[in-house]
């Protein structure tokens, strides 16, 4: 680890990106109960792995890839209940209340659509609506920059079939 930070510095990090552990958590669990058991485990792992953090990279990047590989794995252990994942924040303001009725339909659909994906799926796809750059996607789920997009460009036009089958 290059210029690794002091425990309180470390600390400080992890408060400054705590929205990462959030969104991943509320990505991951439907039961808030689980949400708050998957926060601890991912500060715990971040904890135990900060040794090995590289001050050469973004610690938000780091933050992800290890919060994601803990998610996924307690995910898999942890299949009783569905996961959720809130586009809340990404919804536009719609002047029309008709509108904004069937964009936030069309949020829900897309997010139980997403809640239906293969857990790299949705971190993928947790991390593009986050806006993260595809570069930035590939590093943080340890795929190349060209699988990052051929998975997204899958997975948009498979939304698009699933939501287009529904309207019609």
């Amino acid at each position: 680890m290059n210029n690794q930070p002091g425990e309180e510095a470390f600390l400080q990090l992890i408060q400054e990106n705590r929205g990462i552990i959030f969104k991943i958590c509320n990505a991951y669990c439907a039961d808030m109960t689980i949400g708050e058991d998957l926060a601890q485990e991912i500060i715990y792992h971040l904890w135990k792995s900060q040794q090995r953090f590289d001050n050469s990279y973004k610690f938000s990047t780091w933050m992800y890839r290890v919060a994601l590989n803990v998610a996924i794995s307690f995910y898999r252990k942890e299949k009783k209940s569905a996961p959720t994942i809130s586009l809340a924040e990404h919804d536009t303001e719609i002047e029309d209340k008709a509108e904004q009725q069937e964009s936030d339909a069309n949020s829900q659909l897309l997010e139980q659509f997403i809640n239906e994906l293969k857990p790299l799926d949705r971190a993928l796809m947790l991390l593009y609506i986050d806006g993260k750059a595809h570069s930035e996607i590939a590093e943080i789920l340890g795929i190349t920059e060209t699988n990052t997009s051929t998975k997204i460009n899958r997975i948009k036009n498979h939304l698009k079939q699933k939501v287009s089958g529904i309207k019609e």
